[in-house]
């Protein structure tokens, strides 16, 4: 199997001189990665590192992580990638559920990570090996890399994905998108993310540049700008809807594309987002367990922001949807999507039972695959699906059923919002109602001009009975609203 690296090491022969990694203080050129990464991939194989086998990567944000990653696939082994500003005990935690073997960190960082190890360490600046070193080749089944699920569901699991499925999105999103030796993309997900793993090896497989900055300068709204407008970033891959609605209030320079995934999209476009954003705007839609992305549907203009759509399936990706018996429902009805295709991963490290439930046999594949329960509903209309929730989250008000983003979405219009999310809270007498958590200049907006707003557009079963004003919506590391720190001290 020819992997995804084998382009990237291509550029490094066929252009050694073009930039790679471009760094507010460095730029790496492609020549230059390729031997790096070659060079701790020896290292690895060196000292035992093969196929199967799971490395820790604790290594800060920069080109180093870069090179540590690749280099661990180069060996035919596979990644799990750390954030190391994260709490000890909770690296800990990844680590021992992903399995990992090796810990691959730097020298100034190895005695600062907070977590015990009793595994092989390798550093990244180990001299190459004496005597000559040959790579493996990479078969398609072997595992590429673990990333844990993000935990806003219940305890994170380590989702094991194998190479086949890297492989083929990667060059999707390469392809789809149009990336190409002039393509600048900003690494904008946290590492132990697998949207960094997207951010990081998608303009590298295209021949284009990778910009690397501090995750500081990418949380203030003016450094992001201004990092977009010095490097001359064109591509962003990897944009929650949460932090466009964050960045977009400002100055924005035009992008070329921007990517955005991990939460519902509606609520920006309902706000009028998609004409703070020239270029091409993509929705992204699919889980961990599926190989990070699934669909993709392209946002024309002027958009419809009664749906949320998320388009058509990748290259290879089967999506289904199914009712509570596995059997497809008519074209426009509602049921639960289920994932099939080359995307659906191994299932969860450690746990059978789990993975058990959620990956099944496709009745709708060939032999001996299987698809993947994503707990998601959505309904699909001419091969275009349109996502409406998680199944395990769906709010009934009154008998109705009521989805957060429509309301966040009639918030956001209101010219002082710049933040918003919808929770839910019980009263005493056991009725479920609405909880609208608002950012901005509210001052002098009183919850009856909230209220008059969103009568406007809104019934009256979706007017929340609180309104409760917040600095600004609360984000997870991955960039997601965090809708459980909404509900403390409420």
């Amino acid at each position: 199997m020819t992997s995804f690296l084998d382009e990237l090491v291509a550029h490094g022969r066929r252009r050694p001189g073009a930039p790679a990694i471009v760094t507010p203080d460095t730029v790496i050129t492609y020549g230059e990665l390729v031997s790096r990464i070659d060079r701790l991939a020896r290292v690895l194989v060196a000292r035992g590192i093969g196929p199967e086998q799971v490395c820790a990567v604790a290594v800060e944000r920069g080109p180093q992580a870069v090179v540590a990653m690749a280099a661990v696939l180069r060996a035919g082994a596979a990644f799990l990638t750390l954030d190391v500003e994260l709490p000890g005990p909770r690296l800990e935690t990844m680590v021992r559920s992903g399995q990992a073997r090796c810990l691959v960190t730097t020298s100034a960082l190895a005695g600062q990570l907070g977590f015990a190890f009793d595994g092989l360490r390798v550093h990244t600046d180990e001299p190459d090996p004496a005597g000559a070193v040959s790579l493996p080749p990479i078969a398609a089944r072997s595992l590429a890399y673990v990333s844990h699920t993000s935990g806003s569901t219940g305890t994170p699991n380590a989702v094991l994905v194998e190479h086949r499925g890297l492989n083929n999105y990667l060059r999707c999103v390469v392809r789809d998108y149009d990336l190409g030796a002039d393509t600048v993309v900003l690494q904008l997900a946290p590492l132990g993310y697998d949207a960094s793993i997207r951010d990081t090896f998608a303009p590298l497989v295209a021949g284009g540049q990778l910009v690397l900055v501090p995750r500081s300068t990418l949380l203030r709204a003016d450094e992001f700008i201004a990092t977009v407008r010095r490097f001359d970033v064109d591509t962003i891959l990897s944009a929650t809807p949460t932090f466009l609605t964050f960045v977009s209030a400002h100055d924005l320079p035009p992008l070329r594309l921007t990517v955005s995934s991990g939460e519902s999209l509606r609520p920006f476009l309902t706000a009028g987002g998609r004409a703070r954003l020239p270029g091409r705007l993509v929705n992204q839609y699919g889980p961990t367990e599926a190989t990070m992305t699934s669909t993709r549907f392209v946002v024309p203009t002027d958009p419809d922001t009664t749906v949320d759509l998320v388009g058509a399936p990748i290259e290879g990706v089967t999506i289904h949807v199914l009712d509570d018996d596995l059997a497809p429902v008519p074209d426009g009805a509602v049921g639960q999507v289920w994932i099939g295709g080359i995307g659906v991963t191994r299932g969860y490290g450690g746990r059978p039972d789990l993975t058990a439930e959620r990956f099944v046999p496709d009745p709708l594949g060939g032999p001996g695959q299987r698809m993947y329960r994503t707990g998601d509903l959505a309904r699909s209309r001419d091969g275009i699906l349109e996502y409406l929730g998680r199944a395990d989250r769906q709010i009934k008000i009154r008998g109705y059923r009521v989805d957060p983003a429509e309301i966040e979405g009639a918030l956001l219009s209101h010219p002082a919002v710049a933040g918003a999310a919808v929770s839910t809270a019980t009263d005493d007498r056991g009725r479920v109602f609405l909880i609208a958590h608002v950012a901005g200049e509210l001052a002098e907006v009183t919850d009856a001009a909230l209220r008059h707003h969103l009568a406007a557009t809104l019934p009256p079963y979706m007017m929340p009975r609180r309104f409760a004003r917040i600095a600004r919506v609360p984000t997870m590391t991955s960039g997601k609203a965090d809708r459980r720190a909404l509900t403390v001290g409420l």
